[in-house]
């Protein structure tokens, strides 16, 4: 079964944070994320940066091992994403996340709590098909 991978679990994964193995642990076949995952990290790593000025090469060492991952970048249903989103009281960022896990039959990794409760809500409601799995909450 294919995984859908968020920006906050790839994040702790690559500038190795303490939810990282865990993550890992989830992540066993095929990732895959929506094609604005990029620049999710990108903007990761430059708080990061903000944060800690003195760490700024190896943060971006981190940030440069994105390519290594392998995850499949995938468009969202544009046209959908708005009334997902309001739906389940999401960005349209997490929602094209959580749009892909749907509509792939796939489970969700994520970090992010508010995504994991509308993605187990979605779960739950047989309009909108399951999400095999339950999405990672640490």
């Amino acid at each position: 079964m294919p995984t859908v991978i968020d920006a906050s679990a790839l994040a702790a994964v690559l500038y190795d944070e303490p939810e990282a193995p865990a993550v890992l642990a989830c992540c066993e076949s095929e990732l895959m994320a929506p094609g604005l995952l990029p620049y999710e990290m990108a903007g990761i790593c430059r708080t990061k940066m903000l944060r800690r000025p003195e760490e700024a090469q190896r943060l971006l060492d981190c940030h440069r091992s994105l390519s290594q991952v392998g995850v499949r970048l995938m468009e969202p249903d544009w046209d959908g994403l708005p009334q997902l989103a309001q739906r389940w009281a999401l960005s349209v960022y997490d929602a094209a996340y959580l749009q892909l896990a749907l509509r792939e039959g796939a489970a969700l990794v994520t970090l992010d709590l508010r995504l994991a409760a509308a993605a187990d809500a979605a779960a739950a409601d047989t309009a909108a098909g399951p999400v095999p799995g339950r999405p990672l909450i640490l």
